[in-house]
């Protein structure tokens, strides 16, 4: 009767052992089981802000003649901006620069004037809609006799960190419905994230058209755990 005894109990035994054991094996197994996926978040965002510069320049042979016109096409620059809903504290006014063509050591120095006298009229501000009216309003100033030489708009999105966080959740959850296809399609469960990259975020034109409106986009990359 022992014996019997003895050998139900290492019957029971092993049964236990055998299950311990192909649940060992399948877990080992299903760690190895991953997917990885990508996510996609973009948004297209108006600039938020927008850097101007504005250049005139006066050519001539007396300088001291030469720093008073330029000083009054800087003027009328700048009242033009304010008079276009600019506030006078976002206008830096440069000082200006002077080229003397005939300290050159090289061309031809035979030139109708000497010196060549330029500025600079930046704004900085986050008015981007009263800087495009007066991108699109500023050859009145040519009517004024103020010939502008460049004229360089640089516009930013200064909120870009506000959107990071949200941009960041939709890519992973749009990764996420990636992976769940592929479990499907694999007759499996989706686990749950082994690693997750943060992403790379990048900012640029919509087009070469409208600098003045942002595409963000974020491409998060992700791997999850696959089970039975």
């Amino acid at each position: 009767m022992n014996r019997v005894k003895e050998a139900l109990i290492l019957a029971v035994g092993m049964m236990v052992l055998g299950w311990f054991v192909k649940a060992g094996i399948d877990n080992f197994a299903n760690k190895d089981r991953k997917v990885t996926v990508k996510g996609l978040a973009e948004r297209e965002v108006p600039a938020d802000k927008v850097t101007w510069s504005i250049s005139t320049k006066e050519t001539g042979n007396d300088l001291p003649t030469l720093y008073d016109r330029i000083n009054v096409q800087s003027e009328k620059i700048k009242q033009f901006l304010v008079q276009n809903g600019l506030d006078a504290s976002e206008i830096t006014v440069n000082a200006p620069s002077v080229t003397d063509l005939e300290a050159r050591e090289w061309g031809d120095n035979q030139k109708p004037f000497r010196y060549i006298v330029t500025t600079a009229i930046t704004v900085a501000t986050g008015k981007v809609e009263q800087v495009n009216k007066a991108i699109f309003r500023q050859g009145e100033l040519l009517k004024q006799g103020v010939a502008i030489e460049n004229s360089y708009p640089n516009y930013e999105y200064a909120s870009f960190q506000q959107m990071k966080p949200e941009m960041m959740q939709e890519a992973i959850k749009n990764a996420q419905k990636t992976a769940e296809q592929f479990a499907e399609a694999s007759e499996s469960k989706l686990g749950k994230i082994q690693t997750a990259g943060q992403g790379q975020f990048e900012i640029e034109n919509r087009d070469e058209n409208t600098p003045h409106i942002k595409k963000l986009r974020v491409v998060t990359t992700v791997t999850y755990s696959l089970r039975d």
